[in-house]
């Protein structure tokens, strides 16, 4: 590159960092996790937030912060106690995770989170993206991120596809290295508010003078059709109890999760109670609840339902007890 586009090139990344940074200060959301740059904190929000909406992740954050407010006090809990209150957010693997690391914080670092990105992608379920996250919003380290807003944001940017560490390579040209927590919670929030998905709200962009796209780059993979199931559960419950199962321990998805029994298929017979939806990657159900005497009591276990708030239940399990007005 000859010196005239060189200088060219480092005018536009930094006209672009003045005005995502300006934007950022005057539009910005005013989301809890936002107030502090508490590592502990930082890291909750980030690991919350993986494949979770914001909308929903808020009164979660806001209730587990309540129950463990320091990495110290979630590093002390039972692994019970820490996914009842993950419980409805789904992927509890995030959950065991965090409880692991913040055990090895707490061991290993005397409760003191690691300031360098390679650190922290040594503890439990920390990894390139979260790495950075907080070590660029807490600490101020100059790491870019890369998540789904930002990929969207650098490849309409940029007019083309990027991938892997053409992406991370991308994202750190643009950081900006003297506010780097900033830039990245305003990439994000760029792609998540302005130049989403579909439609993306380019009369109202900060940086659209700098895209090349201008809009939604052209569809290059096919969109996964949705799988249809149906599934039956029973609502067993008599004087202030519900009756429960709970998960193999060695269960591949939501091992120890507690959930309703469930059924055979119900064909030709009388309706449910009720019935409701649920969606689990690229499978929607259609679920039957069943007032009745579940089969099999054996397996489960009749539990209060003053209790159900502190035990682990599958995301389907507090939708159906939420409905039946149990929860």
């Amino acid at each position: 590159m000859d010196l005239q586009l060189e200088v060219r090139a480092r005018n536009e990344r930094n006209g672009f960092r003045r005005r995502l940074l300006a934007w950022y200060g005057n539009h910005r959301r005013d989301l809890p996790w936002r107030a502090s740059r508490d590592p502990y904190r930082v890291w909750l929000s980030e690991i919350m937030l993986q494949q979770t909406r914001v909308a929903a992740v808020i009164g979660y954050y806001q209730e587990f912060l309540r129950r463990f407010p320091t990495v110290t006090k979630l590093a002390a809990a039972r692994e019970a106690g820490v996914l009842a209150a993950w419980s409805g957010l789904g992927y509890y693997r995030r959950a065991r995770m965090m409880h692991a690391a913040a055990k090895v914080i707490v061991r290993e670092q005397g409760g003191r989170f690691p300031a360098s990105e390679k650190e922290l992608r040594a503890l439990p379920g920390v990894g390139r993206y979260t790495a950075a996250a907080i070590a660029s919003i807490a600490f101020n380290k100059p790491v870019a991120v890369v998540d789904g807003n930002v990929e969207r944001v650098l490849q309409r940017v940029a007019g083309k596809r990027l991938a892997g560490e053409e992406l991370w390579t991308a994202a750190n040209d643009r950081l900006d290295a003297k506010r780097p927590g900033d830039f990245n919670q305003a990439m994000m929030e760029l792609g998540a508010v302005v130049c989403t998905p579909r439609a993306p709200g380019c009369l109202t962009c900060p940086v659209i003078e700098m895209c090349a796209t201008r809009g939604e780059l052209a569809a290059t993979a096919k969109v996964v059709p949705q799988k249809k199931r149906e599934i039956h559960y029973a609502l067993d419950q008599r004087d202030g109890e519900v009756f429960l199962v709970q998960r193999a321990r060695d269960a591949s998805l939501m091992p120890d999760m507690w959930e309703l029994p469930e059924m055979a298929s119900r064909n030709g017979a009388s309706s449910p109670s009720f019935t409701l939806r649920h969606s689990v990657t690229v499978t929607d159900y259609a679920v039957g609840v069943w007032r009745e005497v579940a089969a099999g009591r054996a397996r489960g276990k009749w539990i209060p339902l003053e209790q159900l708030d502190r035990i682990a239940l599958t995301g389907l399990a507090r939708k159906i007890l939420r409905r039946a007005e149990m929860l």
